[in-house]
């Protein structure tokens, strides 16, 4: 019986057609059917964002209150250090708002950065054991990223209410845009890492390095009117604008900081000319960088589960 009963079960095994669990990847093809297969798996990917956020508050009596002390205590730092001790406050109005400002869209790029690059190593035993759209590891650290961002969000605008005043104008819708393109730069940049880690786990290292540099490199607790000083609008000033976070925080000051606006004299800032333009390009740009980080990616995730 038992016999009969294996050969039977063979037989309907060898019966069962192939179901296709991945697709097959070409660099030029496959985006869309990835799109379809990450849609498909949504409900998954909320549930690892709440794990996610859970996971960060978990034991904790503060909860969501740590996800603001980071950058309250930069901000202190910063600015009795640069503002009060090297001086930069007195060019510098709302000195505080304009800190807050950058250090609240750096937070969101960083963290999304710094939290794709080691998703797929941190959720190594899920890519082992069942099949899944990988890319939805760095993409739940994007919706934990967005959610921090979005309380830090609430202290800065009531920060502006009650210490300086809200800049209503056009000038606003700098702000989504630069948020949109920010998130789309560092999905893209976070998803290419993420794979990379997997077969040379320095990545990591390398990735806290160039961050820091990163940050010294756009104008969050110096204004850009300093590097405008200095450069005069030369080329060297257009390859540092050419960074999308440098343009993504001068697009979030010039949105909020409405000290920045105001200034005379002495304390008149500088803009890059037709900011807007310049978000809308990167925009597009970074679209394209997301596009050819995912092909990459689907290049690459064949062997995870191997070099894991």
């Amino acid at each position: 019986m038992s016999n009969s009963a294996a050969e039977i079960r063979a037989h309907s095994i060898e019966e069962t057609p192939f179901q296709t669990v991945s697709q097959k990847q070409g660099f030029f093809r496959g985006s869309g059917r990835s799109i379809a297969d990450v849609w498909a798996h949504r409900e998954l990917l909320g549930l690892l964002v709440k794990r996610e956020l859970k996971a960060r508050y978990k034991d904790s009596s503060l909860g969501l209150v740590w996800s603001l002390a980071r950058p309250l205590i930069q901000l202190l730092i910063y600015y009795f250090a640069i503002g009060q001790v090297l001086g930069a406050a007195r060019n510098t109005p709302d000195f505080a708002i304009f800190v807050f400002t950058g250090l609240t869209i750096w937070g969101l790029f960083s963290e999304i950065v710094s939290g794709a690059t080691g998703s797929i190593l941190g959720n190594g035993g899920l890519v082992k054991k069942v099949y899944l759209p990988r890319e939805i590891f760095p993409l739940s650290t994007v919706g934990g990223a967005l959610f921090n961002f979005l309380v830090q969000m609430v202290v800065l605008i009531i920060a502006i209410v009650v210490i300086a005043h809200f800049p209503w104008g056009p000038n606003l819708l700098l702000a989504p845009l630069s948020v949109v393109m920010l998130v789309v730069f560092a999905t893209a940049v976070g998803l290419v890492l993420s794979a990379v880690n997997v077969y040379l786990r320095d990545t990591q290292h390398f990735v806290e390095i160039a961050l820091l540099v990163l940050f010294w490199a756009s104008p969050i607790v110096y204004p850009f009117t300093f590097v405008h000083q200095q450069l005069h609008g030369n080329w060297l000033e257009q390859l540092y604008l050419a960074n999308p976070v440098t343009i993504a925080v001068i697009g979030m000051q010039k949105a909020l900081w409405a000290g920045g606006l105001e200034g005379t004299g002495a304390t008149q800032q500088a803009w890059p000319d037709q900011l807007g333009l310049r978000l809308v390009i990167m925009l597009g740009v970074s679209l394209v960088l997301l596009w050819l980080s995912q092909r990459a990616f689907a290049r690459l995730q064949g062997n995870f589960a191997q070099e894991i």
